[in-house]
């Protein structure tokens, strides 16, 4: 399905985590520099805070503040596009790694460290999070890669104040984008490598019970591979998975309804969250071009989310 986007604003360092601010500005993280970046409608960026390392997933808490998925950073690469475009490719863990953290940064763009393990294991590279009723957060670790090295890593469940933290599923391939259902009975899981998207069915908050593959996302010809990044959900339910290099949105329907693709022209489609009046605005980060593009009248509302103003 092609629907019609508009470029908010351009020249962002591989952009990830998108979320909308009270007013209708938007965060976006920007992993190769490592900052947040303040964009507003009209497409100007401000330096929100510098976080180091590499920012990933970002979501607002319930005492205001941003909390963000640090992936420790990566090393970058320069590569070059078929029609001669040049983009940064992250890839395995740095010189300069500050490690696996959760981050939370004030509105005046102080950062702390609130967890660097879990259980005596230190966080490799978390990606994406998202917050519960409970004011608690579920959030992924995607690992490092070194060389043909690779971490075992899965998912967590934590409070904000830096109290509770504990490991719900392991392992798993990469985790990395992770929302949940609206009434919060599922939590949806991307996994990067593999491109699948998993349902598990919660006994509680922070209790795996089961799981299920939801689907695979579509690659593309010639060599129709695929993979997936983060994700948001719709107000019906539906899994919007960002797609790399079948890039989009692929738009994963939990009624039985066959999946759906819209294409962005970017290969490394990083992210998505609802906002703007109704919540028919989908924003999607754009990270080979370094853009953060704006899809308006969305066919289905966003799913608001928890401490969303």
């Amino acid at each position: 399905m092609d629907l019609p986007f508009r470029v908010i604003c351009d020249g962002l360092a591989f952009p990830e985590g998108p979320l909308e601010f009270p007013g209708g500005d938007i965060l976006v993280t920007e992993i190769r520099t490592g900052k947040l970046t303040r964009v507003t409608p009209d497409g100007k960026k401000s330096t929100y805070a510098t976080t180091g390392g590499g920012p990933n997933g970002a979501a607002l808490g319930p005492d205001g503040a941003v909390y963000v998925a640090q992936n420790g950073g990566f090393s970058w690469t320069e590569r070059t596009m078929p029609d001669g475009f040049v983009w940064h490719a992250p890839g395995d863990q740095p010189a300069d790694y500050i490690g696996g953290q959760i981050q939370r940064v004030t509105p005046d763009g102080e950062v702390s460290t609130i967890y660097t393990e879990c259980g005596g294991e230190r966080l490799k590279g978390p990606n994406d999070l998202v917050f519960d009723r409970e004011g608690n957060f579920y959030f992924t670790d995607h690992g490092k890669t070194r060389g043909r090295q690779r971490d075992r890593v899965g998912v967590y469940y934590a409070s904000p104040d830096g109290e509770m933290i504990k490991e719900i599923l392991y392992p798993m391939e990469g985790p990395n984008g992770c929302s949940l259902s609206p009434d919060e009975k599922t939590l949806f899981v991307a996994e990067t490598p593999t491109g699948r998207v998993w349902a598990c069915e919660l006994a509680g908050p922070g209790q795996v019970k089961s799981r299920r593959v939801v689907g695979t996302v579509p690659g593309m010809p010639p060599s129709y591979a695929a993979s997936c990044d983060s994700m948001c959900v719709d107000s019906e339910g539906s899994v919007c998975q960002a797609t790399i290099v079948n890039g989009g949105i692929t738009v994963f329907p939990t009624d039985g309804r066959a999946l759906w693709h819209v294409p962005t022209g970017d290969y490394v489609t990083t992210n998505c969250c609802f906002g703007g009046p109704d919540l028919r605005t989908l924003y999607v980060t754009l990270s080979t071009k370094g853009q953060l593009v704006a899809f308006d009248n969305w066919p289905v509302a966003g799913l608001k989310l928890n401490f969303q103003a």
